[in-house]
């Protein structure tokens, strides 16, 4: 049974929420494999955040939040777009103060 929609507080719910769809789409145990986030910027502004799940075998599955849109996307191994979930409320998440500390940078227009 698919995830049911919940209400999402913070980036640890955010997290958890997609690590959950993540899982269940890819029929993984929920919890064994590593999730990494990264900050995305655009113009040198946060404006989303990419999660990656590393799961078994090297596969990669991916969602992508868009703050301006508060919307999620997943993302299968091959890269092909499959989900999406508008949130109905903002969760309470300060792009800036993202804790992993680790970005990632859309390159600059020439």
């Amino acid at each position: 049974m698919p995830p049911k929609p919940r209400r999402i507080w913070s980036l640890d719910d955010l997290s958890d929420y997609v690590n959950e769809i993540l899982c269940h789409h890819e029929q993984l145990e929920t919890g064994c494999f590593q999730l990494t986030r990264r900050t995305l910027y655009r113009n040198d502004r946060p404006c989303g955040i990419y999660f990656c799940l590393h799961g078994p075998r090297q596969v990669r599955l991916s969602a992508i939040w868009a703050s301006d849109r508060n919307t999620l996307f997943f993302y299968r191994a091959t890269g092909e777009r499959y989900h999406t979930v508008r949130l109905t409320e903002r969760p309470g998440i300060d792009l800036l103060d993202e804790p992993t500390g680790e970005s990632a940078r859309e390159p600059a227009a020439a």
